[in-house]
């Protein structure tokens, strides 16, 4: 697969840059909920864009993953479950991504297998 191509972390670039930006339209603003929402969403964007760039990289779709498990989980972590607007972002978003990142998974074996000489016998 050529770089820059699987739509899975494009998806999750997508979500990421979301949830990053949302604290500016999505009310109440506190503290927390809007440097939470902004960190994730930049470390989501982060590592999509970095699986973009390279394909094999497998490790980079769990890390995606679990970011955005990170993304979901904060509204009942950080207590902001309450506010709608920031905590459907988050479910939304988080849920996206942890679903393209885990979608991704197979591609990027395939790619790393094929690239990595696996399923090559070491001999001949």
């Amino acid at each position: 697969m050529k770089r820059w191509t699987r739509w899975q972390d494009w998806v999750a670039v997508a979500a990421g840059l979301y949830a990053a930006l949302a604290s500016i339209w999505t009310t109440p603003r506190t503290g927390a909920t809007v440097s939470l929402m902004i960190v994730l969403g930049v470390l989501m964007i982060i590592a999509g864009l970095w699986s973009l760039a390279a394909p094999g990289f497998v490790s980079m779709e769990w890390i995606l993953a679990v970011l955005s498990a990170l993304l979901f989980i904060s509204p009942w972590v950080t207590s902001y479950a309450g506010m709608s607007g920031p905590a459907w972002t988050s479910w939304i978003c988080g849920g996206v991504g942890v679903i393209a990142g885990l979608w991704a998974l197979a591609p990027a074996e395939k790619v790393h297998h094929t690239t990595h000489g696996g399923g090559q016998v070491a001999h001949a």
